[in-house]
């Protein structure tokens, strides 16, 4: 009998090969275990209202409004909402003819792409232009419709830092490319080594590699650094002499739990180099409401900016944004509040502030929390996370543990995660799904849950750790 078109014999390839570790089979135990009664604690993606982060007050508001406007005509309207979320309800209305309910432009509402211009050139010190900026449902879709477009066959390749975030490799699978990784180093707090970055350059062109474009995910996920500007200064040059587009994720702009590397755009220090580079290094930078003390994820509202990037090709990205009408419009009110919240002296200010301001300071002490939480484990050692909303442990697996994952059929990271998610509910991801290299073995967590539920869960954390390695090392708690 003749295979039908859906079975899975049949299907793309490139689907076939598509690995996503965040939602894999960690996670998938995890909702199993679920089901069965006992209490998990998702830190294996970074939803921080899953795990109890309230949303802020003013942008639900006014978003409240634009999606029931007939409130606006009540009469009693003032007295449940402040006179500038009205007000702001109002100017959006004004922007979306039809509403919330109706498609709006490809490439996003014009006023908010305004809104995110001015932001851009506010942060950066540089004009920014809304023509050159795309809304789209969440950084993720703006990455993979620009990886759609650079990508043209399987011999052209992005560079990812590795470990990195699995949307990259997973959307290079999809789209039918190569993945040219190039290794942080974890001893220099998980810094770019730009000899081991034309090593592998050459080596991908050695195989017949045409290398097109490089990613940078500042702050990092899953390893949590902050790049400092010399840093990104070494990026460009490299960039514009390899000839290489520049996709710079720069979503956890706003989580940075240290002072001496605060965050610096790409784009602000591309600029800031001067000609000839400022003007011929393709940039194209990402940003979201999914992130920072936002953590509006399922709003799903993000943007894209593009650089030096020739009329045609913007024409060409605008024609793909059209096969899908328009990105979701309350996604695209939320990025305009983002980029664009309560001044000093609004009725709103002092209350967005206050929340703001407790949201990143209690991020903070989490971190640290977390990080010395690992360090004090048996046979674990982690980087301070900077910034972003991950941790990112070695684990140094005993030989006996490596074993014993082989004869269960498990990745030794995988065996261990799966370990400590039987004994304690954490979920975490298993570092081989971020990429590491040969013979180590990390987890990646969030430092999202609830800072009064951080003692338990590293204790936690601890308990197991110790009984794993005594299991497997021979190790007694003293």
């Amino acid at each position: 009998m003749a295979r039908k078109p859906l079975d899975y014999e049949e299907l793309n390839e490139n689907v076939k090969k598509v690995q996503y570790a965040v939602r894999g089979e960690l996670y998938l135990r995890a909702s199993e275990l679920q089901k069965e009664g006992k209490k998990i604690i998702f830190t294996n993606v970074g939803n921080p209202h899953a795990l109890g982060q309230k949303p802020l007050t003013f942008p639900r508001l006014v978003v409240a409004l634009c999606q029931a406007p007939f409130l606006l005509d009540d009469p009693n309207v003032g007295l449940i909402f402040p006179a500038d979320a009205i007000a702001r309800a109002k100017h959006y209305l004004a922007m979306a003819p039809g509403g919330l309910g109706a498609y709006s432009d490809s490439r996003g509402i014009p006023g908010v792409r305004k809104e995110v211009a001015d932001f851009i050139q506010k942060r950066d010190g540089y004009p920014s232009d809304p023509e050159l900026i795309y809304l789209t449902d969440g950084a993720s879709k703006g990455v993979m419709q620009i990886l759609n477009t650079i990508i043209r066959n399987e011999r052209d390749g992005i560079l990812v830092p590795v470990p990195q975030y699995p949307l990259y490799s997973a959307a290079i699978s999809l789209f039918g490319g190569a993945l040219v990784p190039y290794y942080l180093e974890e001893e220099a707090n998980w810094g770019l080594d730009f000899v081991n970055i034309r090593q592998s350059v050459a080596e991908a062109r050695s195989k017949g590699i045409t290398v097109r474009a490089m990613v940078i995910i500042n702050p990092g996920n899953p390893t949590g650094q902050c790049l400092s500007e010399a840093t990104i200064k070494e990026l460009l040059q490299f960039c514009y002499h390899e000839n290489l587009v520049l996709l710079a994720d720069e979503v956890y702009q706003q989580n940075i739990y240290q002072d001496e590397r605060p965050f610096i755009s790409a784009r602000k220090v591309l600029f800031d180099m001067g000609q000839p580079l400022s003007r011929e290094v393709q940039l194209v930078s990402f940003h979201t409401v999914s992130k920072g003390y936002w953590g509006e994820c399922g709003q799903r509202g993000g943007y894209f900016e593009m650089t030096n990037l020739p009329p045609k090709t913007v024409d060409e990205i605008y024609k793909v944004a059209s096969i899908a009408l328009s990105p979701n419009v309350p996604g695209q009110i939320f990025m305009g509040l983002m980029v664009n919240p309560p001044k000093p002296g609004d009725i709103s200010y002092l209350k967005f502030a206050a929340e703001s301001k407790s949201i990143l300071e209690s991020l903070r002490k989490r971190a640290h929390m977390m990080t010395d939480g690992f360090n004090s484990c048996r046979n674990v050692v982690c980087n301070f996370t900077e910034g972003a909303m991950y941790s990112f442990p070695q684990i140094r697996l005993p030989p006996r543990a490596i074993e014993a994952a082989k004869r269960a059929g498990k990745a030794p990271d995988v065996f261990y995660c799966l370990k400590l998610l039987e004994a304690t509910g954490i979920s975490t991801v298993p570092g081989s799904g971020f990429g590491q290299k040969e013979g180590v073995f990390h987890l990646r967590t969030t430092i999202l849950p609830a800072e009064e539920d951080f003692p338990a869960i590293m204790s936690s954390f601890k308990n197991f750790n110790d009984s794993f390695m005594q299991q497997y090392e021979g190790y007694s708690r003293m």
